[in-house]
C-alpha cells in the first residue's frame, strides 16, 4: 500500500470546522464501520484536539457538555449504542498508572476511544486505528489522518470520498 492511500491532509478553517470534522467522523463510524476505533491525536497545547473530539462525542449523540479530561484522564460517555472515551494524557506520570486504571476495559468493539498524547502511555496503549496530525497554520489548522491498521484505512477512505 503506497503512503499516499494511508493518508490524507486538509486545512481546517476554524472551529467550527473542526467540530463538523469530529461529527463527519462520528458518522462514519456510526453507519459505516459500525464498530469502534482507537485514535491518537496529536497536536500543540490549544490545536484543535478536544475540539474535534467534542465534534465526534456530539455527533454520536451526547448532548451536552463536553469537557475536557486534563485533570481526570478519562472522560467516558455512555451513549445508546456506544461508548466514547476521551483520553487526555499530558498529565501521566508513568504509563503504569493506566494499568492501575483498568486501561484495557475501554477497548472492545463499540467503543471509540480518542487519546491526546499519546507516547505518555507507551507501552500500554493498544495500536490506534488511525491517528489525527493538527498542526497550526496562523489561524488555521491542517488536519491530517494517518491510517494504522484495516479499520483506519477504511475510515480514511470514507473521509476521501466524502
Amino acid at each position: 500500500m503506497t503512503d499516499n492511500l494511508k493518508k490524507h491532509s486538509f486545512i481546517l478553517a476554524d472551529e467550527t470546522a473542526t467540530v463538523a470534522v469530529g461529527k463527519h467522523l462520528a458518522e462514519i463510524v456510526k453507519t459505516k464501520l459500525k464498530q469502534g476505533i482507537i485514535v491518537y491525536l496529536n497536536g500543540d497545547l490549544g490545536a484543535g484536539k478536544t475540539t474535534l473530539t467534542r465534534g465526534f462525542v456530539q455527533g454520536m449523540g451526547h448532548v451536552g457538555h463536553v469537557k475536557s479530561p486534563t485533570y481526570t484522564l478519562v472522560e467516558p460517555y455512555d451513549l445508546a449504542d456506544w461508548q466514547v472515551y476521551h483520553f487526555d494524557l499530558y498529565r501521566l506520570a508513568d504509563p503504569e498508572e493506566l494499568e492501575y486504571m483498568g486501561i484495557r476495559d475501554y477497548f472492545n468493539a463499540t467503543s471509540c476511544s480518542f487519546i491526546e498524547w499519546p507516547e505518555q502511555g507507551q507501552g500500554m496503549l493498544p495500536e490506534p486505528d488511525i491517528i489525527i496530525d493538527l498542526v497550526y497554520l496562523a489561524q488555521q489548522r491542517e488536519i491530517t489522518f494517518s491510517a494504522h491498521s484495516a479499520l483506519g484505512t477504511s475510515l480514511l477512505s470514507w473521509i476521501k470520498r466524502e
